[in-house]
């Protein structure tokens, strides 16, 4: 699923009233914040949906699979995204008919 495809999503779950582009905007609007709180180290938590949060990955010693070669890979941090036990079982028991909403 794409950006735009979203986009499409959200504005299809609001109804008419509201342009797609201000459902453009309110989808970036919540990503550049997603953003912003894992740049400045903070873990953003959504019920019932999951919780972002960045770890710490250690220095590791890695082997390039053409030539079989020894590389270093420095340390760096990632990114995680733990589903929630209500999201998780949503999707074990999601089906083409049925339509997942998420009481927040």
């Amino acid at each position: 699923m794409t950006k735009a495809d979203l986009v499409e999503q959200v504005s299809g779950a609001v109804g008419p009233g509201i342009t797609k582009k201000d459902c453009a905007l309110v989808v970036d609007g919540f990503l550049n914040a997603v953003k912003r709180a894992l740049a400045n180290g903070d873990n953003i938590e959504i019920r019932g949906f999951g919780t972002f949060k960045l770890r710490n990955r250690k220095s590791r010693v890695a082997r390039n699979p053409r030539t079989g070669e020894s590389v270093r890979v420095p340390p760096r941090t990632v990114t995680v995204f733990k589903p929630s036990k209500h999201f998780n079982s949503n999707i074990s028991k999601m089906d083409d008919d049925i339509d997942l909403t998420f009481d927040l």
